[in-house]
């Protein structure tokens, strides 16, 4: 049923407005605002209980109980309307279209204002910020999707509903203490699927650079998997020093590329997986 549920989600994402439909995080938004208002700084590991580890046991009940009905078909529907929620949210091709308008005209100074206010991102100079957005596709892909299906993979849709529950609080949270309990938690959740994603970018990019880019680092718990992903995808994609012009929006593309091939191999290995198991 894992594959198959994939399946679905890859097609009704491509093909549908659906995950926007499911993604409704307004509920959840307003119940963090009441758990902030009332704990504050004071208790953050009691927010993260009924933010995070309430939503998660109800979703386990739920599962319980439909999972010995019609041989657990009946939670084929819920695995697929969790995994569609848990996915990243807005759609970063579409986000990066302006960008990539005013970097193709070489309007440096409009790339630089449009990036500030569609992707939240700035830099001192053209070649930072084209870094910057580099950085972000890489990090939004595998907050968005490699992340996610890696722990519905390996412990089901309650490990990828607490993930992005935990992506939320940070994103989110106007509390100090909440943002930084939240943020340890999902470095946690991020150390070993990063880990993954970089093995699987050697395997359909350039492994020497990967190699030797990220090898001293790869099994340090304190680097951000944010920075190990920024430093080991422009290597694995051998894209080489940072580049101005059409240069640049072709390096952006070499990395959305790298990415397709890399979900494919995803897709590929689980889809090999269930027809052995």
């Amino acid at each position: 049923m894992i594959f198959l549920v994939l399946l679905l989600v890859l097609v009704i994402d491509k093909l549908t407005d659906w995950r926007r439909e499911v993604q409704q995080d307004g509920p959840w938004l307003r119940l963090l605002q009441r758990v902030e208002g009332r704990q504050g700084q004071a208790r953050p590991w009691t927010g993260l209980f009924v933010l995070v580890l309430a939503p998660v046991l109800v979703l386990g009940v739920l599962l319980a109980l439909l999972q010995p009905l019609a041989y657990g078909w009946l939670a084929l529907p819920l695995h697929l309307l969790v995994v569609l929620y848990s996915l990243g949210r807005g759609d970063f091709k579409r986000e990066l279209g302006p960008f990539r308008d005013a970097w193709h005209r070489g309007d440096e100074e409009a790339a630089a204002l449009v990036a500030e206010r569609d992707l939240n991102l700035s830099a001192e100079d053209p070649p930072g910020l084209l870094r910057a957005v580099e950085a972000q596709l890489l990090w939004r892909s595998h907050q968005g999707f490699f992340a996610v299906i890696f722990w519905y993979l390996l412990l089901g849709p309650m490990a990828a509903l607490a993930y992005r529950l935990l992506v939320l609080c940070v994103a989110h949270g106007r509390s100090e203490a909440l943002r930084e309990r939240a943020g340890s938690l999902l470095h946690a959740f991020d150390w070993l699927p990063v880990r993954v994603l970089l093995a699987s970018f050697g395997l359909v990019g350039n492994f020497v650079a990967l190699h030797h880019a990220v090898l001293k680092d790869l099994l340090h718990w304190d680097i951000p998997a944010r920075r190990l992903l920024a430093e080991a995808g422009p290597a694995a994609a051998d894209l080489g020093e940072s580049a101005t012009g059409e240069a640049g929006l072709a390096r952006l593309d070499s990395l959305a590329a790298m990415l397709v091939r890399t979900r494919l191999l995803w897709y590929a290995v689980i889809a090999g997986w269930t027809l052995v198991a």
